[in-house]
């Protein structure tokens, strides 16, 4: 017996727990990007891209304004010259308007 068989002997298995679904009979259970900023003092900004939405620079530069109005809000008197900010190399994080 395998390690998922044996787990699945203890939960019912997968069609003991079916994913949930809307009125529809669509399934509800899917991905869904999630952007956080944070800093050491905490968290910044989240947000949730809307399922219609694919995150492209447009988008992403317009999380960064966010951020931008919420850390002079927030942190007011810490940031005095600049921000480090790091993030990877995905297309959106690449664009030049980005």
């Amino acid at each position: 017996m395998t390690h998922r068989q044996s787990n699945n002997q203890w939960s019912g298995g997968i069609e003991a727990h079916p994913a949930p679904k809307n009125s529809e009979g669509k399934n509800l259970a899917g991905k869904v990007l999630a952007s956080i900023f944070w800093d050491q003092d905490g968290i910044l900004l989240h947000d949730y891209l809307p399922r219609v939405q694919i995150i492209n620079a447009e988008y992403y530069s317009s999380l960064l304004v966010q951020l931008k109005g919420i850390l002079k809000e927030k942190r007011r008197g810490k940031v005095t010259k600049s921000v480090l900010f790091l993030h990877d190399n995905a297309p959106a994080h690449r664009a030049l308007a980005t």
